[in-house]
């Protein structure tokens, strides 16, 4: 199957809500990593000519313990669109599961970019002179593949599973906060609750050891693999989970409330 009719494949499961039994990495010519890519590169082109428009990446299997295991070097990526990033009013925000099939939710960081990161990609204060501001963020995840069964590869392909992206309230980031910032990005914890009970627990470390850690091995990634689009001004990253993701249902009430970092709790109902 080419990169073309991959993309339309996946692309028909995601607004058609419709399963796919079998994901590419299970198939008698298995997806490799590059082509994962290309055939996430042909989704953004099609969307595009749709009139859709990219706002940012968001990063997956940001704990490095399970990449020896997957057979990953580093992180892998894909990208968010106008359509699925929303703002939240006052850190509370109202989002439709209805077109998903079985959607999960995951606090993470978001980080927007005031530039590319051009040089140490693993010290988080110079990562972090590349950020305009940070975050509280929710991703709602949604997988188009029977049972939540699929590969890396499988997660390049298909959207990389993003379904939704809601954002806090941003906190500036500024020369003189840096320092302080990049130690509390690898020490705050997060506990989330559903409708007022608590579900999940988790931390900054969850993420590469520390979100900016993470965005700065993003960065590094996307450079390894030309032609990729390096990151740029005014992109948002959303930087991988802090706990476990967390099955979602309509009629719910999610509450992320973060200790050991200056960024307010967030609320979404869905």
């Amino acid at each position: 199957m080419s990169v073309h009719d991959l993309a339309q494949e996946l692309m028909a499961a995601r607004s058609g809500r419709q399963a796919i039994a079998t994901p590419p990495s299970g198939r008698d010519t298995p997806l490799d990593l590059d082509t994962a890519y290309a055939v996430e590169a042909e989704l953004v082109r099609q969307r595009k000519a749709s009139g859709r428009t990219t706002v940012g990446r968001k990063v997956g299997f940001a704990n490095k313990a399970m990449w020896r295991v997957l057979k990953l070097d580093t992180l892998v990526w894909a990208h968010m669109y106008d359509d699925t990033v929303v703002h939240a009013d006052d850190n509370a925000g109202t989002l439709s599961l209805a077109p998903m099939f079985s959607p999960k939710i995951e606090p993470e960081i978001v980080f927007k970019m005031k530039g590319p990161i051009s040089s140490d990609f693993s010290e988080p204060a110079t990562v972090l002179n590349s950020v305009e501001w940070f975050a509280l963020g929710f991703e709602i995840i949604d997988c188009v593949f029977a049972d939540w069964k699929f590969q890396p590869v499988d997660f390049v392909a298909s959207f990389g599973l993003h379904a939704a992206l809601v954002v806090g309230a941003p906190v500036q980031v500024t020369p003189d906060t840096i320092p302080q910032l990049s130690e509390q990005l690898s020490k705050f914890t997060v506990k989330l609750s559903k409708n007022g009970a608590v579900v999940a627990e988790g931390s900054g470390r969850n993420s590469l050891r520390s979100p900016a850690l993470c965005l700065g091995e993003l960065a590094a990634a996307i450079g390894r693999r030309s032609p990729e689009e390096p990151l740029s001004t005014g992109e948002l990253v959303s930087s991988g989970t802090l706990t476990e993701s967390m099955p979602i249902a309509p009629g719910e009430t999610w509450t992320a409330v973060v200790e050991g970092l200056a960024v307010p709790p967030l609320t979404v109902n869905v």
